[in-house]
């Protein structure tokens, strides 16, 4: 595949950094993308899901960045400071070498939390250094225009709904709606950028070198202590607890909402129009973050997301009534309207921007299972559930149970009308089966018989209708011979033995057909057309669920040299985004939660196999 959009000149992408060459921070509430030039091209503030105020990913021309660069040219190289998400960003050149050390950092305070403060230290480390920054904010998507003002020493960006104070140990000259810098720096010299939300209870605040400085440490000192709690022991402590720290950070602390990825349009093919708002909070991906958290051993974030379930989902969505959604805003809300951005020309010429998801409409009944399973994994790992939550669970369950059999959308969200799809009924057997183990072990009330009954003819149905006997293999959807990489969680979820010979038919059909070097693809868009146009990248999860699959059927050096080369398509610092295209390339929203995950599964059920 070209790296050069379809329809675009190479001068267009040459304007962007591609997609995995960025780095993540954030407090708990939003995130940065910095990119290995130094320049922040992604920030929303004050959360995940707010218009953007630097958007340089999406059009490098009208999103507007905050550039912090050596002055001359320079190699660069990223690293996080060991066990934290405090990113640092090195130049070498031939005079010296320097760093920006990004960070947001972590309070307690909720008035410092309004601030969400974004802090920018640079150091030179060796010999001597000139750096240039410009601060370019362009606020509501770049479509609301702002002013800027000194106030003293700090810069203020106004608009109508959001303003912003740039504070530096360095003059500032502002330049049109925009401020620049231009400052040399020696060995040992330090300069400090700090960009704050202003408003009611948040009032202008220089940050001084040694604010930074006690900043710096008090946010590492939080990192260190919240990763020091993790389990895990195993081969690859490097890459898993990287993961840990990126599932943290998508974490959006208020409400103990998940984030599936804090980007939004980032194309899943350079050209296509896969291009999706993933600042939402997806219940099947937020529930299997639940379960990764638990396996290492955070039972804080699997207790705040069960919290943000009462609160937000079960109680305010009548599900004795009638179905979840699929997705919520992070702060709970349903309403997630999908439009288009077209003054914006997207990442690399990849159009169209999308924001909000119209997938939030969709009926997807595998959603039950993944939510019941983290509430069943989270009552026998953590904490008993209360008996309201019982009842929101016996209500679900019931739910289930009545509809169970209606064709849906799926799991992958196809926009191509809906079908029995064989994932969908696998995840309803789970909500009833995990519903049934928390109803025995504790001896909950519960209608057993109609639930096993139900449970029972489910598995039947997969049986009978998913198996097709032309491929030797469970299929996408009832009826059909069309594969799909979503049955790869049927011996993970228990459904089936992981060594029954119909089950390892199925993993030499799906390793034959949709297997590239480790990398699995979901589906075939040709065999089983899904609304869209374009093709799509390897998709991650998968490739991970493929790992575990193979574990669990015995196969664990096919399944060590998989997960090991599953390992080298991580960018410098470990991330994922939601695919890999075919020349290797990150692809789709960055990074991506549910890629993150379900690294930490298959790295904790292949140490486990190795011994």
């Amino acid at each position: 595949m070209s790296t050069t959009p379809i329809g675009t000149d190479a001068s267009t992408a040459s304007r962007y950094l591609p997609i995995a060459e960025h780095g993540l921070i954030g407090d708990l509430r939003s995130v940065a993308l910095v990119g290995t030039d130094g320049t922040i091209d992604w920030y929303c503030c004050p959360a995940f899901d707010a218009p953007s105020v630097f958007a340089a990913i999406l059009d490098a021309e009208r999103g507007g960045c905050f550039e912090l660069a050596a002055a001359v040219p320079a190699r660069t190289k990223q690293f996080y400071f060991p066990d934290t998400n405090v990113l640092i960003t090195r130049f070498f050149t031939e005079d010296g070498v320097g760093e920006v050390q990004d960070f947001m950092p972590v309070d307690g305070s909720s008035v410092e939390s309004e601030r969400h403060r974004l802090i920018r230290r640079v150091v030179c480390v060796r010999g001597s250094l000139p750096f240039r920054t410009r601060v370019a904010p362009r606020f509501e998507y770049g479509t609301q225009p702002h002013t800027v003002r000194m106030v003293g020493e700090v810069a203020v960006f106004e608009s109508e709904k959001l303003s912003l104070g740039l504070t530096s140990t360095m003059p500032l000259e502002v330049d049109g709606p925009d401020v620049r810098a231009e400052f040399k720096l020696a060995q040992g010299e330090s300069a400090v950028f700090a960009l704050d939300r202003l408003g009611a209870e948040v009032t202008l605040r220089r940050c001084a070198r040694t604010e930074a400085e006690e900043q710096f440490n008090s946010t590492v000192a939080y990192w260190r202590k919240w990763l020091s709690a993790s389990q895990y022991r195993g081969r690859w402590r490097e890459m898993v607890h990287r993961s840990a720290l990126t599932l943290k950070l998508l974490t959006y602390a208020p409400t103990g909402a998940i984030v599936a990825a804090p980007t939004t349009s980032l194309p899943e093919q350079l050209g296509g129009e896969r291009n999706w708002d993933y600042r939402y909070v997806w219940m099947r991906d937020a529930a299997f973050c639940v379960y990764a958290m638990l396996r290492l051993g955070f039972t804080e974030e699997a207790e705040a997301f069960m919290n943000f379930l009462t609160e937000h989902v079960s109680r305010g969505d009548g599900c004795r009534t009638g179905p979840l959604q699929i997705m919520y805003g992070i702060d709970g809300r349903a309403e997630l309207p999908e439009r288009e951005l077209g003054h914006l020309e997207g990442h690399m010429g990849s159009a169209p921007v999308r924001i909000g998801n119209a997938a939030a409409g969709q009926l997807q009944l595998d959603i039950y299972g993944a939510l019941i399973d983290s509430i069943y994994l989270y009552d026998k790992w953590a904490k008993p559930i209360s008996s309201d939550q019982w009842d929101d669970v016996c209500a679900l369950v019931d739910w289930v149970c009545a509809h169970w059999d209606q064709p849906d959308e799926g799991v992958w969200e196809t926009r191509g009308g809906r079908k029995n799809f064989l994932y969908s009924r696998l995840m309803c057997w789970v909500a009833i089966e995990r519903a049934i183990r928390m109803a025995n072990r504790r001896g909950l009330p519960a209608d057993l018989p109609r639930w096993g009954e139900c449970r029972d003819t489910i598995y039947r149905r997969i049986m009978k209708r998913g198996w097709s006997e032309a491929r030797q293999a469970f299929v996408q959807h009832e009826d059909d011979d069309v594969l799909d990489a979503a049955v790869l969680m049927m011996p993970l979820a228990k459904f089936i033995a992981p060594t029954d010979p119909k089950w390892l038919s199925t993993l030499d059909a799906l390793t034959e057909d949709l297997v590239s070097d480790s990398l699995v693809y979901r589906y075939d868009p040709q065999a089983s057309p899904d609304g869209l146009r374009g093709d799509e990248g390897t998709f991650s999860i998968c490739s991970f669920w493929y790992v575990e699959a193979m574990v669990r059927a015995g196969r664990v050096d096919e399944a060590r040299l998989a997960f090991e080369k599953m390992l080298t398509y991580a960018n410098h610092l470990g991330l994922y985004a939601e695919e890999i295209s075919h020349s290797g390339e990150q692809q789709g929203n960055f990074p991506q939660a549910f890629t993150h995950l379900a690294l930490i599964s298959a790295a904790f059920n292949l140490d486990r196999a190795l011994g």
